[in-house]
């Protein structure tokens, strides 16, 4: 299955003549999740959707093809979901299969926020949901049911949510017979609580759901009860026998650290100068020009130096201006289509603006300090990206297009848009290549550093599993760089004499810069007492096995062993990995069996049962297990 892709662009396409992104338009065809902008233009959207459909089946490829987002794809295409959530989706023909071509994890990082971060018993439910409301027509011609694109971080396996998917996986596979056999029949179990069960008359599955965000709700479904925890699915391949539930995790979960791989480096700073309209690589144009048609990207930078006062406005600041009487000094102000803007008097930094995701746009509102004679602006304005999303994106613009205006002089306010500006490309480091040996050997280093700003703080709060789940939820890394951890290939590397450049606009520490090796620092396992399990399900139900109970599976890394017991409590304990803590009810020897069983092992498990740690601590209570090791 193919699907069509519009990240990308490079620059130049933005200036063919007659070019139009996303729509029918002769220069240029390519797209992904079109569905929405066709929404918005109408006619020529369709005709484009058309002309893709028709293009692609033209290939000749000998596979399906499929249109995300796209809920008239003509057919053969086959029209999928992308989304966090899919359970409501249908395709727009009932002999297509349902499929969840994107299942979103997570979400973009904000440049300067925080980071959204999607729980693994949220995502678990998602799909479990989608499977609730499959229907056999959707899906009788497939051979394995695919339960979305449950895309997952490149590199190591991220859990618990890899692990968590990976057993859901396998719990709806052992329902296959039955969801491929007959359509589901829905069942009320309570208020929020519903049953989907697919039962034929040789097989049955059941997936038993609780909606509501805050209770857990034991239920009555067949002959037996079945406690459904918050926001969560239970899945039952034999209608009898819970082998796995959405909102309880098996898969351990991990703390990692960095650890230093080299001892400190030498450092050296070099400042650039704010530019100057007499430099030779400067262009003088009338007004304010778009910052990408003057860059063509060759460079996010763009300076718009030192603006002359009293030459280009006509405005002598002189011993009679009223302001230098008064100190109520001029107001600056500068409209900008983004990303971000350093203004500078007369070489000074006056003060930095930055858009946002939602809003690139900006505004630069503040008093200046003029003095008598000449005095010169500066503008460096910074283009943070490309769009590569949204209606007509190639129409958008970015950077310094004014108004500028300057009030508080004897003559009011004057607008400086239309007057003539300098215009430089880039800056001074980037043309002299200072990332590179021999570009940082053609200027002069100083030892030491600028200290950076302080940045703003941003306030996670809590997560909670339970609830629909959007970019602005579970959000981690607040307060602190968007990135801070940047992998380098061991293959860039030298035994010595390795250059290190780092560029910073607000200047910066880099004291606090190091080569770390990332390693683990602890697992942990957060185990509910009686949660299902898939190993022995078949035994179990058929009754030749007692249902065993759930166990917590610790390990470490090759090279690591298991050297103490940070915390253990088999109770109600409360908060998360790195975090946890004693809740209102504790068995006092929790951490007896995990220091016998595991301490010198790189591997352990301990059965979570009451008797395992001295007696159970609050009967009649649901209780659950959490434990952290740490790994040596």
């Amino acid at each position: 299955m193919l699907c069509f892709w519009f990240r990308g662009f490079p620059v130049w396409l933005k200036y063919v003549p007659g070019i139009e992104f996303r729509t029918d338009n002769g220069p240029f065809k390519i797209e992904n999740e079109y569905g929405p902008v066709e929404w918005e233009i109408g006619a020529p959207g369709k005709a484009y959707t058309k002309w893709a459909a028709q293009m692609a089946v033209k290939l000749g490829t000998g596979v399906p093809w499929i249109m995300c987002k796209q809920e008239d794809a003509p057919d053969p295409m086959i029209d999928t979901c992308n989304g966090f959530y899919c359970e409501n989706f249908k395709p727009n023909k009932d002999y297509k299969p349902k499929i969840w071509t994107e299942a979103w994890t997570g979400w973009y990082t904000e440049f300067g926020g925080a980071v959204p971060h999607r729980p693994a018993e949220d995502m678990a439910f998602a799909v479990a949901r989608m499977h609730l409301n499959m229907q056999k027509r959707y899906i009788s011609k497939a051979t394995v049911i695919h339960g979305g694109c449950l895309s997952f971080e490149p590199g190591l396996p991220r859990e618990p949510k890899w692990g968590h998917l990976r057993d859901l996986h396998k719990a709806i596979k052992l329902c296959e017979p039955a969801l491929v056999s007959v359509d589901p029949t829905v069942t009320s179990l309570g208020s929020n609580q519903e049953a989907h069960v697919f039962k034929s008359k040789s097989v049955c599955a059941a997936f038993l759901a609780n909606y509501d965000t805050k209770y857990s709700v034991k239920v009555t479904f067949g002959n037996g009860q079945y406690e459904l925890p918050p926001w969560s699915v239970s899945i039952l391949p034999d209608c009898k026998t819970v082998v796995y539930n959405t909102a309880r995790l098996g898969s351990q979960s991990s703390q990692m650290k960095m650890v230093p791989a080299s001892s400190s480096f030498s450092w050296q700073s070099y400042n650039e100068e704010t530019a100057s309209a007499d430099d030779d690589d400067t262009t003088t144009m009338n007004g304010l020009w778009e910052q990408i048609n003057v860059t063509r990207d060759a460079t996010d930078y763009l300076c718009l130096p030192f603006l002359n006062i009293s030459c280009l406005f006509s405005v002598k600041i002189g011993a009679d201006e009223g302001f230098l009487k008064t100190g109520q000094n001029p107001l600056l102000t500068i409209f900008s289509a983004g990303h971000a803007l350093h203004v500078f008097i007369n070489g000074q930094l006056a003060g930095t603006v930055y858009g946002g995701l939602s809003n690139p746009k900006l505004t630069f509102s503040q008093n200046i300090k003029l003095t008598e004679g000449i005095n010169k602006i500066s503008l460096l304005s910074v283009a943070v990206g490309l769009p590569n999303v949204g209606l007509h994106f190639e129409t958008w613009n970015t950077g310094v297009l004014g108004p500028i205006t300057l009030k508080g002089l004897n003559e009011g306010t004057r607008d400086l848009s239309g007057q003539k500006w300098s215009y430089k490309i880039g800056l001074k480091g980037e043309s002299l290549s200072l990332h590179t040996a021999s570009g940082s050997a053609s200027v002069e280093w100083v030892e030491g550093s600028l200290l950076a700003q302080k940045q703003a703080l941003t306030c996670c709060g809590d997560c909670n599993y339970a609830g629909t789940f959007d970019d602005k939820k579970c959000r981690t890394n607040c307060g602190e760089s968007s990135q801070r951890w940047y992998h380098v290939p061991r293959s860039w590397l030298k035994p010595s004499g390795n250059l290190l450049a780092v560029f910073e606009e607000w200047g910066g520490d880099p004291t606090g810069i190091s080569f770390v090796k990332r390693t683990t620092a602890s697992v942990c396992a957060d185990i509910f007492e009686g949660q299902p399990a898939l190993k022995n399900w078949q035994a179990v139900a058929s009754g030749k096995v007692i249902s065993p109970q759930p166990k917590a599976h610790l390990w470490c890394p090759p090279g690591q062993k298991i050297s103490q017991i940070k915390f253990a409590s088999f109770g109600m304990p409360q908060g998360t990995c790195g975090s946890f803590r004693e809740g209102s009810c504790h068995a006092h020897k929790s951490y007896d069996a995990f220091e016998r069983n595991c301490v010198g092992k790189q591997s352990c498990s301990v059965t979570v049962a009451p008797e395992v740690f001295g007696g159970d601590p609050c009967p009649d209570s649901a209780k659950k297990l959490s434990v952290e090791a740490v790994c040596s």
